[in-house]
């Protein structure tokens, strides 16, 4: 919400990856970090030649881990092989947070079929505990996005620039940010 002044997550799109009885752990997608991928690959100790896979940087995923990473990728088409540690979102979205994934895409160079074509690489993740994110949102201090379309999904993750998805994702809901008022009540 406009209202938002927390700064790891004012203006920020969060792709929220699980939702249940415990709590709720995201993705933040359009705040990338000051490293870059070529760096990562460096302190990881992995080799690639993809130019333009070095170049991308790494988005801040959130406050919390801010030195583990997580891959939002799309799903691999079948048969593919499994990574260690890969949990399928939904049916256009995975999150894996293991180092094969990254050890594929160096090697392979997105050529073969078991490496994903889209991913976002971030380092952090946003958690809220049982309960926080559902007040958070009685509080009006979130808005929430739902579609189960590919196409939207992709582009909001993979696809468009950073400084564009806030507005794409306010857009989605039929929503313009001047419109929003910066405080809200309740009847």
């Amino acid at each position: 919400m406009p209202a938002m002044t927390d700064p790891y997550f004012s203006k920020t799109v969060t792709y929220i990856c699980t939702h249940n009885q415990d709590g709720a752990m995201g993705v933040i997608v359009n705040r990338h970090s000051d490293i870059t991928v070529a760096r990562l690959f460096e302190q990881i100790q992995l080799e690639t030649e993809s130019l333009s896979l070095l170049t991308k940087a790494v988005h801040y995923g959130g406050p919390v881990q801010t030195e583990r990473g997580f891959i939002l990728h799309d799903i691999l088409p079948a048969p593919h092989d499994e990574f260690n540690s890969t949990v399928i979102i939904n049916n256009a979205v995975a999150l894996t947070t293991s180092k094969d994934i990254l050890e594929a895409v160096a090697e392979n160079n997105g050529l073969k079929n078991n490496v994903p074509s889209k991913m976002l690489i971030a380092l952090g993740y946003a958690g809220w505990t049982a309960g926080q994110l559902e007040d958070e949102m009685a509080q009006n201090a979130w808005l929430s996005l739902k579609t189960s379309l590919v196409e939207e999904v992709h582009a909001l993750i993979f696809d468009v620039p950073n400084h564009n998805k806030f507005d794409l994702a306010m857009g989605m809901m039929g929503l313009n940010l001047a419109n929003l008022s910066y405080s809200a009540g309740h009847a």
